[in-house]
């Protein structure tokens, strides 16, 4: 069936799948502004935009807390059949849902694609007298408690590579001091010395050491950062390894038509000089995976990070 609507003098048709011509996407992302999560989801529409592979636009919701649980309840509840409805996700809420025991999960939406990975880092304000990967490991074995480290939700990609780097010094995970952040909330909070510490992705520290408000000590990947003078924890002797994936899932209801445009978009975006540039900007990891492949790797993440926030002592 179609509808039609008056559009500045002539009619736009809109197919009953709900997409509709010239509908801007509806871009959830289940954060505050600033965060990880902000940045994946603007710059990737901004890339859409640029590179003129969809150009409709875009409106943003920033809801956070409870590791983008939250978000993804109201995702699920507003966007039923919507096909221009998109949620920011990622390995965050993967454990989000595990830790919080939430009624609603990433089942509840049509998987789309992981996009990009990023690997954390750990950072200290400026003037701190933690300067080496050393230093915090021997911070965290003297006093655990002591230590305040800052991150995103319980559960998460942050929390779950503290609760590894106390099992390395020797520390009761327990006893750990993880300060939950959303968004950017973080970066005012280390600069401001609120917290000894902080982790999270690369790039969200990036701006903030580059002006000199915090340093990065560590990071977490396999290698060292383009652009940070930091070592890796593995080549510090800390072996701990752990990475941040983010992706797109669409509304709950999806039709396969819409689901097939919006993957062929994705397609194209991860083609073009544009995404290329826009990963290389941001410090991102390239992890493309789309479609079934998507939703096989969700189940499976689902497992693993169960085991592991078991492993670690966060999940009873």
């Amino acid at each position: 069936m179609l509808r039609r609507l008056m559009t500045t003098g002539a009619l736009a048709l809109v197919l009953s799948t709900g997409m509709a011509i010239a509908e801007p996407a509806k871009v959830m992302i289940p954060a505050n502004p600033g965060g990880g999560w902000d940045g994946a989801g603007r710059h990737t529409m901004a890339a859409f935009a640029q590179s003129k592979i969809f150009t409709d636009g875009a409106s943003f919701t920033n809801k956070g807390g409870a590791a983008g649980t939250i978000g993804l309840a109201e995702f699920v509840r507003t966007s039923k059949g919507d096909d221009n409805a998109l949620l920011v996700t990622g390995v965050i809420m993967v454990g989000g849902v595990i830790t919080n025991q939430t009624p609603v999960s990433l089942k509840d939406t049509t998987p789309l694609l992981r996009l990009t990975n990023e690997y954390n880092a750990i950072a200290v304000p400026a003037n701190s007298p933690i300067k080496t990967p050393q230093d915090f490991i021997a911070a965290m074995k003297a006093d655990p408690g002591a230590l305040s480290v800052g991150g995103g939700s319980a559960g998460g990609a942050d929390h779950v590579m503290l609760a590894l780097l106390a099992k390395h010094a020797g520390a009761p995970v327990a006893k750990i001091n993880f300060v939950s952040f959303s968004g950017g909330e973080i970066l005012a909070a280390l600069g401001g010395g609120k917290i000894k510490a902080a982790i999270s992705g690369a790039s969200e520290f990036r701006q903030f050491a580059e002006t000199g408000r915090i340093r990065i000590i560590a990071v977490s990947g396999p290698t060292r950062v383009d652009g940070l003078n930091a070592p890796t924890l593995k080549e510090s002797g800390i072996p701990v390894e752990i990475g941040n994936w983010r992706g797109f899932v669409g509304a709950p209801g999806m039709s396969e038509a819409a689901k097939k445009t919006w993957l062929e978009r994705f397609a194209k975006l991860h083609q073009t000089p544009v995404w290329k540039e826009t990963l290389k900007t941001q410090g991102w990891e390239d992890a493309y995976l789309p479609g079934d492949q998507f939703a096989a790797f969700l189940k499976a993440e689902d497992a693993s990070w169960s085991s592991a926030l078991k492993e670690v002592g966060i999940l009873k």
